[in-house]
């Protein structure tokens, strides 16, 4: 009971000695050792590479859930370190309303038909966003909350200690600079000056002993900035798989409306495809070839203006006109949906020509001994 109480007092002591320390050198009247250049510079840098860590990992938790209810349940779970409940998905839920309302307007009417469609698109969406919100947690919130949580809390602990043997340090100092001078004026205060020095000497220690490992910790900031750079390569990655996903989902729900009777897809004086400068090759040679990038693809099927016969085109019937062909330079890859249809590559020659009553959204093509309808978004034509 007596050690406890002497301990309670000497820490008591201590931390008033530092207090007193502290604000002295607040208000000036102290001496403060100064950390070297280096060293201010490591604080620095960890202290930039903590804040934008805590703003880039905030951010990207609401860019993988908007909702702020969702993220504080999420948050209490791990707190208490219980698994989080299986969330559906927006596009999960709309697919499941648009599966519901089908079934109540009858599968079988044009409406209730495209309802199951684009529900099923959007159930794939939804799950394709699960995915990448799973990938994006583990590979890339989860190391940047180790580091605040793990890492940098080991470093502020540090940090915290090297302050207070600092403040130990200068506290000596003072001691020894008052002992000096009262030594000077009478000689029986020399062994208040040995003790001061003793005291001086084993705070420089512990000080230069804490100074070293918390130098040490703040250097490990750049292996910290390495695997944080990796871990954004795959989260770069995740999401470029995620949007590509969503790109061929999208564009096999736009051949399929585009095959169902009576289906009007899209809105021809709204969209445009992109400019000639953002082609898909030059945006591939750009990203990478894992990135494709999203042709629109506007099309109406089923216009009044539409001709029956163009929808059940057989190549080797069509006979070019004898005047109006043209030629067209080819924008982007396209994929034949069946074999009315003639599959495209980027940048290539072919000539093309429109069919009385004709879609204006196709025209027909020609390659060689190969023709079918072309979509015209996909093309540049040429005088």
């Amino acid at each position: 009971m007596d050690f406890n109480m002497k301990k309670l007092a000497s820490d008591a002591g201590v931390f008033f000695t530092r207090a007193v320390q502290f604000t002295e050198e607040k208000l000036g009247q102290a001496e403060k050792t100064e950390l070297d250049a280096h060293f201010e510079n490591l604080l620095a840098r960890a202290d930039n590479t903590k804040n934008w860590t805590e703003k880039i990992l905030r951010q990207t938790e609401v860019l993988l859930q908007p909702n702020p209810s969702a993220r504080v349940e999420e948050f209490l779970y791990e707190k208490l370190d219980r698994k989080v409940p299986s969330r559906v998905t927006n596009g999960e839920l709309l697919a499941q309303y648009m599966t519901e309302a089908a079934n109540d307007f009858g599968q079988g009417t044009p409406y209730g038909k495209t309802l199951i469609k684009v529900g099923e698109t959007q159930r794939r969406l939804g799950g394709a966003e699960r995915d990448f919100i799973h990938s994006a947690s583990i590979n890339f919130l989860s190391p940047l909350r180790n580091f605040l949580e793990g890492d940098w809390r080991t470093i502020s602990k540090e940090r915290r200690i090297l302050q207070n043997r600092r403040l130990d340090l200068d506290a000596c100092k003072a001691r020894l600079k008052k002992a000096k001078a009262a030594e000077a004026k009478a000689a029986l205060w020399s062994d208040e000056v040995e003790k001061a020095e003793h005291e001086l000497r084993m705070a420089q220690t512990e000080f230069d002993r804490q100074a070293e490992v918390t130098r040490l910790l703040l250097e490990g900031i750049s292996s910290t900035h390495v695997n944080h750079l990796r871990c954004l390569h795959e989260f770069a990655e995740a999401q470029a798989t995620y949007y590509a996903q969503c790109y061929q989902y999208m564009l096999d729900l736009q051949k399929q409306l585009g095959r169902l009777p009576g289906t009007f897809v899209g809105n021809v004086e709204s969209t445009s495809p992109p400019p000639a400068t953002a082609s898909p090759p030059a945006l591939a040679a750009a990203t990478g070839p894992t990135v494709p990038t999203i042709p629109v693809v506007p099309t109406v099927v089923g216009a009044p203006n539409s001709a029956p016969a163009v929808e059940s085109l057989n190549p080797t019937d069509v006979k070019p006109p004898a005047s109006g062909t043209r030629k067209a330079r080819v924008l982007y890859d396209y994929q034949a949906a069946d074999s009315s249809e003639l599959a495209l590559l980027a940048d290539e020659m072919i000539t093309v020509y429109s069919l009385p009553g004709m879609d204006p959204d196709w025209l027909i093509g020609e390659r060689g001994n190969q023709k079918g309808k072309v979509p015209v978004t996909y093309l540049e034509l040429l005088s």
